[in-house]
């Protein structure tokens, strides 16, 4: 089983991740966990904070020569922000500093301190940052890495921002599995990356980039959508056996944790509800002697299951909290009604939130992928996998003949 834990605040000394249970021998290099992390940053519409920072990951241990070493791998990335910070995120010395009072609508602020007992809701502000999710993408990006000696391929874009959506809907094509032969999911990132706002279409990335400049004159922020699709994934991922062995479960929890992420659908998702199961579900197929499926809208999972078909995720981000032309809030110290706080954030996230979405679909398909195939070291991964994956479809063949 791998995991992994991050810790750090926003605007803290350092982000650190450990990383935990992936086989020895795997080659990482540091150039492409920095490449993702400056994936991260981009995007019209983020704030002053991504020209402050320019992460990169130190690997502190588990990595010697580029091969993992099956011991616990550990990365750090430094804030740069920390030096204008040292004053009012001291570990040490307590400096007198003003306490925060207002908490701002739609952020983990007064939740935060009624959980916690704090009197600072700069307390609640450091941790539920989603500048933490830069320790994430570090650790997704090693997952990211171990899928890629398998084959599997994994890519984002953006589908929609404050409600613009493209005429030319490229998700119907992944629901009706009329994809290039030699499809794989990177492709989409590589199309993605090219537009600011990482759009598949041309017109729309306008239209979004002037809604941007509208929301920033009037001082307010957009949410939207993104898909993020996995190829290359094989038959047999996750189980029905039990509810925390289910592969869709498990991608539905990874990417709903991801900061101002509201709605997450695999597949059709919402859409297949509002339709007869007969235009719903895949129909099956056989060719070349291989059992196929139609069309892909399932997403690629079938009762907790992996299909051997496109992993497509769908999500919904929220706009920011933070609003340059605030909403109605209370101040705590005088119990008064007043205007929510400001404070240093971007307008818009979404094309960051699915780069994010990547890394975590890349862990989740990891970790149920070790849990099938296991192995102390990628030669011994890579036997288990070839011998399942070699004899699939012959011992189906085999199974019902009998």
């Amino acid at each position: 089983m791998i995991r992994f834990l991050t810790a750090g605040e926003s605007h803290g000394k350092a982000l650190t991740a450990i990383i935990e249970g992936f086989p020895a021998n795997l080659k990482v290099d540091n150039d492409i966990i920095n490449f993702h992390l400056k994936r991260r940053q981009a995007g019209y519409g983020r704030g002053m904070r991504m020209k402050i920072e320019s992460d990169s990951a130190e690997i502190l241990s588990g990595i010697r020569f580029r091969k993992t070493l099956g011991s616990p791998i550990s990365l750090l990335i430094k804030n740069n922000d920390w030096e204008n910070w040292t004053d009012k995120m001291s570990p040490d010395k307590k400096y007198r500093v003003e306490r925060i009072s207002i908490p701002r609508p739609g952020h983990a602020d007064l939740v935060g301190i009624s959980k916690f007992n704090f009197d600072d809701i700069r307390n609640s502000i450091e941790r539920s940052s989603a500048r933490e999710t830069a320790a994430r993408v570090a650790a997704g990006t090693i997952a990211r890495i171990f899928l890629e000696e398998f084959g599997i391929s994994i890519g984002s874009y953006v589908e929609s921002i404050g409600g613009i959506f493209s005429k030319e809907n490229f998700t119907e094509k992944l629901f009706a599995n009329k994809l290039p032969e030699k499809f794989q999911g990177w492709d989409l990132s590589e199309k993605a990356d090219r537009s600011e706002v990482r759009a598949l279409n041309k017109s729309q990335e306008e239209t979004i980039i002037n809604k941007i400049k509208l929301a920033k004159k009037k001082g307010d922020t957009l949410g939207g959508t993104f898909i993020t699709v996995a190829t290359g994934v094989p038959v047999g991922l996750g189980s029905f056996m039990h509810y925390d062995r289910k592969l869709d479960a498990e991608i539905a929890h990874a990417v709903m944790s991801i900061n101002a992420v509201k709605a997450v659908s695999i597949g059709a998702g919402f859409e297949s509800a509002e339709k007869f199961g007969s235009e719903s579900h895949d129909e099956i197929i056989i060719k070349g002697g291989k059992l196929l499926r139609k069309t892909n809208r399932a997403g690629g999972i079938e009762g907790g299951i992996s299909t051997g078909l496109p992993i497509i995720v769908r999500a919904a981000m929220k706009p920011i909290a933070t609003l340059m032309s605030p909403i109605e809030t209370v101040d705590l110290k005088k119990m008064k009604s007043v205007l929510a706080r400001r404070e240093r954030s971007d307008f818009v996230a979404v094309p960051a939130c699915a780069v994010i979405s990547e890394s975590m679909l890349a862990w989740s398909l990891a970790k149920f992928f070790l849990l099938k195939f296991g192995g102390d070291s990628i030669e011994e991964t890579k036997d288990n996998y070839k011998s399942y994956t070699g004899k699939l479809n012959q011992r189906i063949r085999k199974n019902f003949r009998n």
